[in-house]
């Protein structure tokens, strides 16, 4: 399938320009929705077809759909900025589209088409342009496939519904804070060696709901996830990818090995720090390493990433042994400036590294 047989059916219900606006002042994070969607349909024997845009609606799936027994989904999350100019700016979208095709493989389900994710995101951030925020804003984008062939027998399902929807975002942490606090789950696991952690799917996720409620029971914004063996190694967080910064200005980054999401925030700030002359070492680090280098101040930073939060700082870390600050428990300059800098090339403010930014409508 090319990308002009993607159909564009405008919605007859699309809100006002005054609604918008009002709607997207004070967005919040993925509580909004525009008005379109992008969907296509793969089944077996037959491949990708009915590909189109049309009005965001609600699904009809059948009851024995194998997404709801088998958990059988990914996604991918990704965001849309407006330039200074008017312009609209993706981030190196294609590392979406291969990623998501890694995660698809992993759980058994059909390749989309990298001309056909694409095709998809940038044809409804184009018709939902207006749906993008000035200023500090951007628009979340989220591709997702399951599988929607109703059976009831434990094998990979032969039908499947690929979409794109969008949500004008604003701040990713409610509280709007430039440092978080974390927790430490000690006893429950996110992934492990074989399963799915490298993939982008909810069972993921739900996975990590536990431990995160643990989190806000204990006043802090996201848990750290440690290793399934021995339950000492950092991995990542429920949703972001962790950074370390030390006193002779070495960074470490745990590696990825099956457990931990390939970010493509991760790997932009990895390229952005050796293009720099940093070194940035992908390696184990153990919990109570952090801690003891926290405490002595050889640990000078630690932030998170990801696509949603960007580049957050991690002010103070709990666990069930104690707690302690990192840093000067704020944002630090390396943090601040990478997050400048990143957001910088995401808006077109910075010239970054070739191909980065893909415009959309030009």
């Amino acid at each position: 399938m090319q990308p002009q047989f993607f159909e564009v059916r405008p919605s007859s219900n699309a809100r006002s320009a005054d609604e918008r606006e009002g709607l997207i002042k004070d967005p919040g994070f993925g509580k909004i929705f525009t008005d379109h969607m992008a969907t296509a349909i793969w089944t077996r024997g037959r491949g990708w077809h009915s590909a189109h845009i049309g009005a965001r609606r609600s699904f009809s799936i059948d009851p024995a759909a194998g997404v709801l027994h088998y958990a059988q989904e990914i996604f991918e999350g990704m965001k849309a900025y407006r330039r200074d100019d008017g312009r609209i700016n993706l981030f190196r979208p294609e590392q979406n589209a291969r990623r998501f095709n890694a995660s698809a493989r992993r759980m058994a389900m059909p390749d989309v088409p990298e001309d056909l994710f694409l095709a998809a995101v940038e044809s409804l951030v184009d018709i939902d342009r207006e749906w993008i925020p000035r200023g500090d804003g951007s628009l979340y984008i989220r591709p997702f496939m399951f599988a929607s062939e109703a059976f009831l027998g434990v094998r990979p399902a032969d039908e499947f519904i690929f979409c794109v929807i969008a949500s004008p975002a604003g701040a990713y942490f409610k509280s709007g804070k430039r440092a978080v606090t974390l927790w430490v789950s000690d006893h429950l696991n996110r992934a492990g060696p074989g399963g799915t952690g490298a993939a982008k799917c909810g069972g993921n996720y739900a996975a990590s709901l536990l431990a995160q409620a643990e989190a806000y029971e204990q006043d802090c914004d996201q848990v750290v996830f440690l290793d399934a063996v021995e339950h000492r190694w950092v991995d990542e967080l429920g949703g972001m990818n962790l950074f370390f910064v030390f006193d002779d200005g070495r960074v470490v980054t745990p590696p990825l090995g099956g457990t931990i999401l390939p970010g493509i925030t991760r790997a932009s700030i990895i390229e952005l720090l050796r293009q720099r002359g940093t070194e940035v070492a992908e390696e184990p680090y153990a919990i109570d390493q952090w801690e003891d280098d926290a405490r002595s101040g050889k640990l000078k930073e630690a932030f998170a990433c990801g696509t949603a939060a960007v580049v957050t700082a991690v002010g103070r870390v709990k666990s069930r042994n104690g707690d302690w600050a990192v840093g000067q428990g704020d944002e630090g300059t390396f943090t601040a400036a990478i997050r400048s800098e990143l957001l910088g090339i995401q808006c077109g403010l910075v010239e970054g590294p070739a191909g980065w930014v893909r415009p959309v409508g030009l």
